[in-house]
């Protein structure tokens, strides 16, 4: 049962892990009125209505948290 139990802690883990993921990255523009944030690496994310949003501009850094499919935001974050 030990044995079980050491060999399946480490898989959970990595499975958590697999259902979340993240872009950081520095917003190059805002649009307020669409709540769409384009990154200075090119990639541009919608952010439901659903998802509380932080005051935003240019040139802050933050991380965009998706679901994990990576096909929906459901945070953003300032960063420091």
């Amino acid at each position: 049962m030990k044995t079980i139990l050491l060999i399946a802690s480490p898989l959970i883990f990595l499975a958590g892990a697999a259902f979340a993921a993240s872009s950081d990255g520095v917003v190059a523009k805002y649009n307020h009125d669409v709540r769409v944030i384009t990154l200075e690496n090119g990639r541009s994310y919608t952010v439901p209505r659903d998802v509380a949003l932080p005051p935003l501009q240019a040139g802050e850094k933050v991380s965009i948290q998706l679901n994990g499919e990576g096909d929906r935001v459901t945070a953003v974050l300032k960063s420091r």
